[in-house]
């Protein structure tokens, strides 16, 4: 029995002694999670999404307050669920010290209801762009540094209807919370120049077959405004194609992104002169926004990313380049739930490449948009080159908050101006 009890002091003892290392191990560490869309029809957004955030890691050599930074990768596939199963795992399984996600709408609307439910958890936001993320009661420990779809339609609805002349449109897009949010920028400043809206077609993510909707669209209207992304860009561009579709075309922000304007096969090539906004232009010659190309670029083999970074990749750098700023401010003090990093977070100005982002009360972005239209390149690749931006654009559009909330939230038949 005392032969017993020697051992079994002992085996506690080195018990003890080996948390104690491991703790001590962990506390010369930052353990961060991310989230992004590695599986389903937006896999190569976030797969340029996580190539964004490794750029800003490489920049920073991995490091953040004298501390190495061990990342954690969980995928999902755009839908809510799977965004709060990869979040919970990260942060009640794998004992993360924060989020870096998601990537699509919904997801950050489930997301910013699971921090509620973990107030010691900080979640960065990737690029996730639904209104409603941060407008509806949002949550004290959600910070958004990348604008919401609205933001990113600022000026586009103005300037097809005063640049091009295109006063009917057809819609067909995304049936989803960033695809609704993404149009309402768009819209509101059509409608508001006098444009009519006059069908509007809305489809499920993954969509493999756009026949019927092809066939459908009408042909006595002056553009087709398509709120698509990721493999559903591309299967409709090559369906339309193929029917002979030869309508102007307006893009949502990612139905002109790089990683449709870089796929594989010609139907891209539809999307020349198109015009579209967002929150970067591929062209832009601003020193730091051609710095920030470089280093995605030297980042990786060109095989392995397209030739300039994606909207998705430059919001999870920026998201990345916050946390680490705020890490290094607060010599990686994660004390008193997150109190001094969260503070930093809420009042960082962030000098990014794609112009100056800061957050306004409800720690949601205002930041810089523009107006594009996709061009040839000497080298035969596509990219959005800037015809028009603006600063300071706020989550309001620069309307009145009680005029804008009257608008209501989102959804398919908001702005109807027919």
């Amino acid at each position: 029995m005392k032969k017993f009890l020697l051992t079994s002091v002992s085996v506690a003892a080195l018990a003890l002694t080996t948390s104690a290392a491991l703790a001590d191990a962990h506390s010369n560490k930052i353990k961060i999670g991310v989230l992004a869309t590695l599986e389903g029809t937006y896999t190569v957004l976030g797969e340029d999404g996580i190539r964004g955030l490794q750029t800003a890691m490489k920049q920073a050599d991995g490091k953040a307050a004298g501390k190495e930074i061990e990342l954690i990768i969980q995928s999902t596939d755009a839908s809510p669920d799977s965004a709060v199963r990869g979040a919970r795992k990260l942060v009640e399984q794998d004992k993360v010290d924060f989020v870096i996600g998601p990537l699509s709408g919904s997801e950050g609307i489930a997301l910013r209801d699971y921090a509620k439910t973990q107030p010691q958890t900080t979640i960065i936001n990737g690029i996730s762009g639904a209104q409603e993320t941060t407008f509806v009661d949002p949550a004290e420990n959600f910070f958004r540094f990348n604008m919401d779809g609205a933001q990113w339609g600022a000026g586009l609805g103005e300037y097809v209807f005063d640049k091009k002349g295109w006063k009917t449109v057809a819609t067909v897009a995304e049936d989803y919370s960033f695809a609704y949010t993404n149009f309402l920028g768009f819209a509101q400043g059509y409608c508001k120049a006098g444009g009519k809206i006059v069908e509007r077609q809305w489809v499920p993510l993954g969509t493999k077959d756009f026949g019927s909707i092809i066939a459908s669209l009408p042909d006595d209207v002056d553009a087709i405004y398509l709120g698509l992304g990721g493999g559903d860009a591309v299967n409709f561009l090559n369906q339309y194609q193929q029917a002979g579709g030869d309508a102007n075309l307006i893009g949502g922000s990612i139905m002109v992104d790089g990683t449709v304007l870089s796929a594989k096969g010609n139907a891209k090539n539809a999307l020349i002169g198109t015009p579209s906004s967002g929150p970067q232009a591929d062209t832009w010659d601003n020193p730091k926004w051609q710095a920030y190309v470089k280093a995605y670029q030297d980042a990786f083999p060109p095989e392995k990313r397209f030739p300039s970074p994606s909207l998705l990749a430059t919001g999870y750098y920026n998201a990345t380049n916050a946390a680490l700023q705020c890490l290094n401010t607060v010599n990686g003090d994660l004390s008193d739930g997150h109190a001094a990093f969260r503070g930093c977070l809420g009042s960082l100005e962030l000098d990014a490449p794609n112009g100056m982002i800061k957050l306004d009360g409800n720690r949601q972005a205002i930041g810089t948009n523009f107006v594009t239209e996709v061009v040839e390149q000497a080298d035969g690749t596509l990219a959005n080159n800037m015809v028009a931006m603006a600063e300071n654009v706020n989550q309001t559009l620069g309307m009145d908050e009680a005029e804008f909330r009257a608008l209501g939230l989102p959804s398919r038949d908001i702005l109807k101006c027919d």
